[in-house]
């Protein structure tokens, strides 16, 4: 087990402010530049290749922010849209698909239903279990590799729906293809 700072751990919930301010900042470009690329899906099949790197970015920026705020790491994330390979959490994003289907687009939020009752059911797993290892971390300066392995689980899910409804994806998020890690 990998030895943890227990006063970052103890105070992680103010120290992330910036990071969830800038973040907020970029979830709110990524719903419109996804707005924007609703329309563009539906009239030409194809993602804009600007928006659809800006979201790249910006679900990277979500997996760093996330996973620095629910305790996957005391590395200090980077603020930037970029890949950042150096950083410890990081989320590979594909290329955009040659062609989108129009009807999935069209109607993503009716097709996405079974992601949304997932997102609102997974809400509560992880999230509990970061609160189980700011506990285990502030207390005994690491943390469980099953409270480990269940954060990533449900970090992983939440940005693949997160791709999913920022129409980067035409499949919807499976839940099987998680691999938790095996070490915290």
């Amino acid at each position: 087990m990998e030895e943890r700072s227990r006063s970052k751990t103890g105070f992680r919930f103010i120290l992330v402010i910036p990071w969830l301010l800038l973040g907020s900042v970029y979830a709110l470009g990524a719903f419109v530049v996804a707005f924007l690329a609703w329309f563009a899906i539906i009239f030409t099949g194809r993602y804009p290749e600007g928006l659809y790197s800006f979201n790249a970015g910006v679900l990277r920026f979500i997996a760093r922010t996330y996973g620095f705020t629910y305790l996957q790491t005391d590395a200090w994330p980077p603020f930037g849209l970029e890949e950042a390979p150096d950083y410890p959490i990081r989320a590979p994003v594909a290329p955009r698909l040659e062609h989108y289907s129009r009807w999935k687009t069209g109607f993503r939020f009716i097709v996405g239903i079974p992601a949304f009752f997932m997102l609102y059911l997974l809400g509560y797993v992880w999230p509990f279990a970061s609160v189980v290892a700011w506990f285990h971390i502030v207390f005994r300066g690491h943390t469980a590799g099953g409270t480990h392995n269940v954060i990533s689980w449900g970090l992983a899910y939440q940005l693949r729906a997160t791709a999913y409804f920022l129409l980067m994806t035409d499949t919807l998020p499976p839940i099987s293809e998680q691999e938790p890690l095996t070490s915290a």
